[in-house]
């Protein structure tokens, strides 16, 4: 516990416990989630081929992902910790671009 207090710079396990229930709500949350928003676009798993159903799930789970940790963030109480965590995920995606850098307008 103090790995994960000292490499997210949180000050107590009550913090680290709620980051971890934000976590697992997330993940669970996006995967249920990711099934009606196929639905709503007309794909579902019995009428497409599983080598086209699969991989747009995964792939649209991410951004879901993205919203909902942010959301949850927010929900707990711990929105500045996911938004540093969203942003710096982000940009190790190779996304950065998708936030501003303040400190060198350009």
């Amino acid at each position: 516990m103090a790995s994960f207090k000292e490499r997210w710079n949180i000050k107590s396990n009550w913090q680290v416990f709620v980051i971890l229930v934000v976590f697992a709500v997330t993940g669970s949350s996006s995967a249920l989630l990711s099934k009606p928003v196929l639905e709503l676009f007309g794909i579902v798993k019995g009428d497409v081929s599983n080598w086209i159903y699969y991989p747009l799930y995964i792939i649209l789970i991410f951004p879901i992902y993205q919203v909902l940790l942010v959301s949850f963030g927010f929900i707990f109480g711990q929105f500045t910790f996911f938004w540093a965590f969203e942003k710096k995920m982000l940009k190790s995606m190779g996304l950065g671009f998708l936030f501003s850098d303040k400190k060198n307008p350009e």
